[in-house]
């Protein structure tokens, strides 16, 4: 199985809890080393927000889970690195 590494994530939340409970809920899992989540839009009732995991033999069904249990869902994964080491995107003139 590959070695999951990074994930970003959009995710749909209530506004309770907040992002930072979210964001506190996915980075206590094992094998998590690092969580990002960055507010992208506000709606009256709900929250799209982005949530970028890092740590090593990532686990998407337990993160699903720590996201669900907090009332949120996973919409997309819009980026995942897999392997030996990270590789950041590199822009290219292509966009």
């Amino acid at each position: 199985m590959a070695n999951t590494r990074r994930l970003v994530l959009d995710v749909l939340k209530p506004h309770r809890p907040s992002i930072l409970d979210m964001a506190q809920e996915v980075s206590e899992l094992d094998k998590v080393e690092s969580v990002n989540a960055i507010l992208c839009e506000l709606d009256e009732k709900v929250e799209n927000i982005k949530i970028t995991v890092v740590g090593n033999q990532l686990d998407l069904d337990e993160i699903e889970k720590a996201i669900k249990k907090l009332g949120g869902s996973l919409h997309s994964i819009d980026e995942a690195v897999c392997g030996k080491e990270i590789i950041d995107e590199v822009k290219t003139p292509q966009g």
